[in-house]
């Protein structure tokens, strides 16, 4: 009989570890929206050693940077959007966990210790090995496994969304940047044309022109330009911090960005784009959230089914040298624990989904009404002021320049036709740096720029033509 062991064993451990083994499993990410998908990101390893694995540090850019450059170093670099990587990895891990088999358990016995008359001693007692396997019934492995599945196809999700707004964050600080630049050019014009005209005011009062408090006037307008040219330095330095920060720089390197802000395009219909609004991320992760909802559902109901407990094993009678097979089963019994708890939560998190689903939905659209607002706004403030306000200031500001060398005008009329130019100049600035930091919110709603959306627009309009 003892030659039957290790058959029995192994015939055992064959059966219980068959189709135990789980494959690894990738998360499948989300289709990429066509916004910055040219752009290569960061992806972590599948596995890690012991101590934290580090990201590559990012090489700071030197002279002049672009926009592509700028973007291509935050989706490889950005720590925030790399924090989304590897919970995407985690993510297939709690995959890989939940649709392993439970182990089987091993156990040992002896029997009828230290009875009396025929069992006393080591004589009597009983030697009793065994092997258990948990059976999980109601296909509790599968669901469990199609959660985990579920959670991490929203993880990549939520990192599509991420990447999206971190597109966002870089082109947004880019424009800051262009525009803290062409404040310093509109700084220091203030300031050459603050001493040309300091200078022609003094050459009056010198020969008698102007009393000397022309003169005072003229300088102190000269200190207020230079302190309006300080300011706009320290706020170009703050936006090149900015823009290296997002991604992970400390000090910037670059010195200048290039790139021409007063390029701007007519606004699409907004219909057209709201069109667009149902491949958002934070519109559609919903049908995979509520696919994973319904599917916790499923495995709380399984989980109120009992799982039975199958053992099997060897005994061995000391006293006689006998041996035999044993074999047990064990049910939980559900009388007062029927997993009922947990399905009525599963439920509400369900119902709770439709209504978060509902809400997101809203306040995406309400986001793109409000940025697709400020952008229609600004691109008709920009042509205002590009065509009528510019123009006028400019050729007022000239005129009485030429009248007060002439000494038709005095210089109060200079200063004013002056701050007046040069706050329509500023005003322009402003309303160029607001079209352009809308258009790239829509874009990051819309998931596509908009030179793409108005293309395919266009050729569905000549097909349906």
């Amino acid at each position: 009989m003892d030659g039957k062991v290790p058959f029995f064993l192994t015939t055992v451990l064959t059966l219980l570890f068959s189709g135990c083994a789980s494959d690894l499993i990738s998360s499948a990410r989300p289709p990429r929206t066509l916004l910055g998908g040219e752009y290569e990101t960061y992806q972590p390893p599948r596995e890690v050693r012991d101590v934290p694995s580090d990201m590559p540090e990012p090489a700071e850019p030197n002279g002049v940077i672009t926009l592509p450059q700028a973007l291509s170093l935050a989706m490889m670099h950005n720590p925030e959007l790399a924090a989304f990587s590897w919970e995407i990895r985690s993510a297939e891990a709690r995959a890989l966990q939940a649709g392993l088999w439970p182990n089987p358990e091993v156990g040992a016995a002896i029997e009828n210790v230290g009875g009396t008359d025929e069992v006393s001693g080591l004589d009597g007692p009983a030697t009793t090995v065994q092997l258990g396997q948990l059976i999980e019934l109601s296909d509790k492995r599968t669901k469990r496994h199609r959660v985990a599945l579920l959670q991490g196809a929203l993880a990549g999700w939520d990192y599509e969304a991420k990447r999206l707004d971190v597109l966002r964050q870089v082109a947004q600080a880019y424009i800051e940047l262009l525009a803290a630049q062409r404040g310093v050019e509109l700084a220091s014009d203030l300031v050459r044309l603050s001493e040309q005209t300091y200078t022609t005011v003094a050459e009056r009062v010198e020969a008698g022109k102007d009393p000397p408090v022309e003169k005072t006037k003229a300088q102190v307008d000269l200190a207020n330009a230079g302190i309006e040219l300080k300011k706009a330095v320290r706020r170009l330095e703050a936006a090149r911090k900015e823009l290296s920060a997002t991604w992970g720089g400390k000090q910037p390197g670059f010195g200048k960005a290039d790139g021409d802000i007063e390029e701007v395009d007519p606004v699409p219909e907004e219909d057209a784009l709201v069109a667009l609004l149902p491949q958002n991320p934070a519109i559609a992760r919903w049908e995979t959230e509520l696919e994973q909802r319904r599917a916790a559902v499923d495995l709380e109901k399984a989980r109120a089914v009992p799982d039975p407990t199958v053992s099997g094993g060897y005994r061995r009678f000391n006293d006689t040298g006998d041996s035999a097979l044993v074999f047990s089963l064990a049910i939980p019994l559900p009388i007062t624990n029927r997993n009922q708890g947990a399905i009525q939560e599963s439920k509400f998190n369900l119902s709770k989904a439709y209504k978060q689903s509902q809400a997101a939905e809203a306040a995406t659209y309400a986001a793109f009404a409000g940025a697709y607002e400020t952008l229609s706004a600004a691109y008709a403030e920009v042509m205002d002021i590009r065509n009528v306000v510019l123009p006028g200031a400019q050729s007022a500001f000239e005129a009485t320049r030429q009248g007060y060398q002439e000494g038709k005008f005095d210089f109060l009329t200079v200063l004013d036709s002056q701050r007046t130019f040069f706050d329509a100049r500023l005003r322009y600035l402003d309303a160029l740096a607001s079209y352009q930091k809308a258009k790239v919110a829509v874009e990051s709603l819309i998931g596509q720029d908009l030179d793409t959306a108005k293309n395919a627009l266009q050729t569905k309009t000549r097909q349906g033509e």
